[in-house]
């Protein structure tokens, strides 16, 4: 049987755009239309076309406005994109406004009694009776809310030629072990279709076709990767409190901790997991396991980040290993807690009161949220400290296709530990002294059966043996060897992404998920006869490849998702005489980035 779609492919043949679009759905908080966004994405998805959903939701509570929005692109771009080209228009509340922010030419799908043709005659309408149909789905007044959802699914999916099949294969994976969800649900979603296709003119120019660009690839948010990614660094401790949006990834690592680390025949656990009272309880638990020997972690966002200062300064000073993630927010205060943002760079490499700098991985895709989780551990362990894993809501809240992750091959390295064999050989021991001339010392555990083992854990001054102290020579010692430590691990941390374009004189930096709009930049500015190079960095410190970058481009342009510029200032910091040099590209409304911003403001500058 033929589809809606395909019955206008020829008359649309011209216009038609493939694969090329963004569905933006309106609906209200609570509402149950997650599952339904879901699975109109997988579909599309499974269809072998590249596509991303970002959810943009209310932080307080059920009834306000909600948006989801899926980007499917054939050239495999996964940014934001700026425009809406196909609105669903669920929400009374928003639609007026909604369809009002629609460019010229765009679609709205909306129900038929809000009469949205009235407010925009240049979008194409196609106005459904949901509450009808609804009623035909089911006579339970609660599950015809819950169904309209699927119903608009039917309807979208009619209109843009998506696979049937593939529409029953993502809601048997939604529903997954639930028989009568699967079956009330894709009766939904066949009512939107028929009632489409008997009644709608197909008059816009948007369609999907398959491709192959999909196969082997998965579909998982950036907290869910992390969460896989602790569990494989063998994380023993977890101690976290609740907050937007890093609390899914304790919950998820707490499932997937359930299901492969309880023996299956004693049922006992290899993981202890603590929902403390408050962030400065879970940084101290975090750090107390750090230093009894367990491989340790706590997650937060940017208040909890604050309040972990106190600690996080005590991890630094005494030398106990350990992994805290941020899932950056928009700040200062309590901000809007479910928007995105990246302003926590400059205070959480800065953590603490006195002379502190820390160590800071920064993801810039799920499959690195999941690599970098494992090296966090591994860099905690070997330079006895806290590191810290800097995401953001975008994306650690978000479903980002990827290829698959890669099983770790590499043993887990506990760095500088001395068990009582090495203490018997060595003859002495003393905490904090640089016997390798890298800044790291030795340490040992708890229990350690041996009389040399025992020092003092002290955040107080210290001396080499771990002694209480004042004198000054001995302070300078000990700042000194902990910043030798520090250049120590421009070594190890994660190199940054490098690409140079041949003859370029502009360079762009940038980090975390601005790059997906970066790498989309990219392309349209060298459409427009602007080569660039770019440089995405990874982590804290800096490496050496961030000066030979700056050095070899005329113009470099740092774009971030904050007010202040806090990358582009730390890296004037870094390299003072190649200040001059950098310009300062900022994004900060809460929104993902998007390319055309990136695109026009390094355009604008170029053409100056």
């Amino acid at each position: 049987m033929k589809t809606l779609a395909a019955d206008s492919k020829e008359k649309l043949e011209k216009g038609r755009i493939v694969n090329d679009f963004s569905i933006q759905v309106a609906t209200v908080n609570g509402s149950g239309s997650q599952s339904s966004n879901n699975v109109l994405m997988r579909s599309i998805f499974q269809m072998g076309i590249p596509v991303s959903g970002k959810n943009l939701f209310p932080s307080n509570i059920a009834g306000l406005p909600t948006w989801f929005t899926i980007r499917v692109n054939k050239n495999g771009y996964i940014a934001r994109k700026e425009e809406i080209d196909i609105l669903v228009a669920m929400n009374p509340q928003t639609a007026i406004e909604d369809v009002k922010s629609l460019r010229s030419g765009a679609v709205c799908i909306s129900p038929v009694e809000l009469k949205l043709d009235a407010v925009r005659s240049d979008v194409k309408h196609y106005q459904v009776p949901f509450s009808e149909l609804a009623a035909k789905a089911s006579e339970n007044l609660k599950l015809r809310k819950l169904l309209t959802n699927m119903i608009y699914v039917g309807v979208v999916a009619e209109l843009l030629d998506i696979t049937h099949s593939e529409i029953e294969n993502a809601i048997a994976k939604q529903f997954e072990g639930k028989a009568k969800a699967v079956d009330l649900n894709l009766n939904a979603v066949k009512l939107g279709r028929e009632w489409a296709k008997e009644n709608l003119t197909k008059e816009d120019n948007f369609v999907v076709e398959p491709m192959d660009k999909t196969k082997g690839k998965i579909i998982i948010d950036g907290n869910a990767a992390a969460a896989l990614g602790c569990m494989f660094a063998g994380v023993t401790v977890v101690a976290w409190y609740p907050i937007t949006p890093s609390s899914s990834l304790c919950e998820q690592l707490i499932d997937y901790l359930k299901e492969h680390r309880i023996d299956k025949e004693t049922g006992k656990a290899s993981f202890a997991v603590v929902q403390a009272e408050d962030e400065l309880a879970a940084i101290g638990m975090t750090l107390g396991a750090g230093w009894a020997g367990a491989r340790s972690m706590t997650s937060t966002s940017g208040p909890g980040i604050s309040l972990m200062s106190e600690f996080a300064g005590y991890g630094y000073f005494t030398e106990i290993p350990a992994v805290i993630f941020d899932v950056q927010r928009v700040g200062p205060s309590t901000g809007m807690p479910t928007r995105t943002s990246q302003a926590d760079l400059t205070s959480t490499f800065l953590l603490s009161h006195g002379d502190t700098k820390h160590i800071i991985l920064l993801p810039g895709s799920v499959a690195e949220c999941y690599e970098m989780a494992m090296e966090a551990f591994e860099l905690a362990e070997k330079f006895q400290t806290p590191v810290f894993v800097l995401t953001d809501l975008d994306l650690g809240m978000n479903n980002w296709m990827s290829d698959p992750f890669e099983y770790p091959t590499k043993p887990i390295n506990r760095g500088k530990v001395l068990d009582a064999a090495a203490l018997e050989k060595a003859g002495k021991f003393e905490r904090y002294a640089d016997i390798d001339g890298d800044g790291i010392p030795y340490r040992t555990l708890p229990g350690t059966d041996h009389p040399l083992a025992a020092y003092f854990t002290r955040g107080s001054g210290h001396t080499e043996k771990a002694t209480y102290t004042e004198r000054p020579e001995d302070y300078v010692n000990l700042m000194n060897r902990l910043e030798k430590k520090f250049n120590t691990a421009r070594q190890f941390v994660p190199k940054p992404q490098v690409v140079t374009e041949k003859d370029a004189k502009v360079g762009i930096i940038a980090f975390g998920s601005s790059h997906f709009a970066v790498e989309e930049a990219r392309d349209e500015l060298k459409e427009a006869g602007i080569k660039t190079s770019y440089l995405r960095v990874k982590a804290l410190p800096f490496t050496e490849e961030l000066k030979k970058f700056v050095d070899s481009h005329e113009r470099v342009y740092v774009v971030e998702q904050n007010r202040d510029g806090q990358l582009h200032d730390l890296i004037a910091l870094e390299l003072p005489s190649q200040a001059t040099k950098l310009r300062s590209i900022k994004h900060y409304n809460g929104l993902p980035l998007n390319a055309r911003f990136v695109t026009e403001a390094v355009s604008g500058e170029e053409k100056k």
